[in-house]
């Protein structure tokens, strides 16, 4: 079963060898656009980025940000800054195209199931999963990709990973299971410091109640997980769906003897691997050791 998700991650790795198309034509022009807009009406207004920020409840980082187009303004930052510029609905009237233009293309879809998701099991095998990734640990993945991307696809792709945790931040609270192999913990993507910070995050994040981190030990003799990563989403009005992906090439699962299969294994996966409570244990010994 080959998606429209699918197609666009093959395509995404086609002609220049960067993933820039992997945005609809036009995206980088619309964010630039609704930069200057900001811009604009910001210095109308006779505020620095520094006292935007203050008043909108950015930082001055994320105001740079989207000023100069790397990074998509949410739709409470355009409401926000409207209003406090006094823009008359002339900036809030971007949110539409911004929204279209904040993801890539082979995502857009994995981005919506997540924003429906009731209940999500992830399992990782590489890095840590996405969601649970601070933002420079995900800069040092997109700089090692080969071929190259360049400095302003990576911020893209960046913003676009950050802003997809804002699931945690969701009520009602969706339900969400992370099985990371013991490898994940251990590789020091970023550097030594990058990664104590990671595993700082994992803490953090495996401590609230509505999310359970289990660590899959390097020395299991069965492993039902073999055949790469995977996601299970449950909508809140539709069937569950899956997703997998290998190098840059993603599907999502909607059949329903292909997601029992994925149901299944990850069900096995679940059971050999430690349970949460001695899984954020083994997290802060290698945190220890790191």
């Amino acid at each position: 079963m080959t998606t429209g998700t699918e197609a666009a991650g093959t395509a995404g790795q086609a002609g220049s060898g960067t993933e820039e198309q992997d945005w609809d034509e036009g995206a980088t022009d619309i964010l630039k656009t609704v930069g200057r807009q900001v811009k604009l009406w910001r210095e109308r207004a006779g505020l620095r980025q520094a006292e935007l920020g203050r008043q909108i409840g950015y930082s001055e980082e994320l105001v740079s940000s989207v000023e100069r187009g790397r990074r998509a303004p949410k739709a409470e930052f355009l409401d926000a800054a409207d209003d406090v510029l006094a823009a008359g609905g002339m900036l809030a009237a971007f949110k539409e195209d911004v929204e279209r233009a904040r993801y890539p293309k082979k995502v857009r879809d994995l981005a919506k199931l997540e924003s429906l998701a009731v209940s999500m099991g992830s399992y990782s095998n590489h890095n840590i999963q996405g969601l649970l990734q601070t933002e420079e640990y995900t800069r040092a993945l997109y700089r090692m990709r080969r071929p190259l991307l360049d400095e302003e696809t990576i911020d893209r792709y960046t913003a676009a990973r950050m802003d997809r945790q804002s699931i945690f931040d969701r009520w009602p609270a969706p339900i969400l299971s992370f099985v990371q192999e013991e490898v994940t913990l251990r590789r020091p993507i970023g550097g030594r410091d990058v990664l104590r910070r990671q595993l700082e995050r994992l803490l953090d994040v495996g401590q609230l109640r509505n999310v359970e981190i289990q660590v899959m030990p390097t020395d299991r003799e069965d492993h039902a997980g073999m055949g790469g990563q995977l996601r299970l989403l449950e909508p809140g009005n539709g069937p569950t769906v899956g997703h997998v992906e290998v190098q840059n090439f993603s599907r999502v699962v909607t059949g329903r003897s292909e997601v029992r299969t994925l149901e299944a294994q990850y069900g096995i996966i679940r059971a050999q691997a430690l349970t949460p409570r001695e899984s954020l244990a083994f997290i802060q010994k290698v945190l220890g050791e790191t």
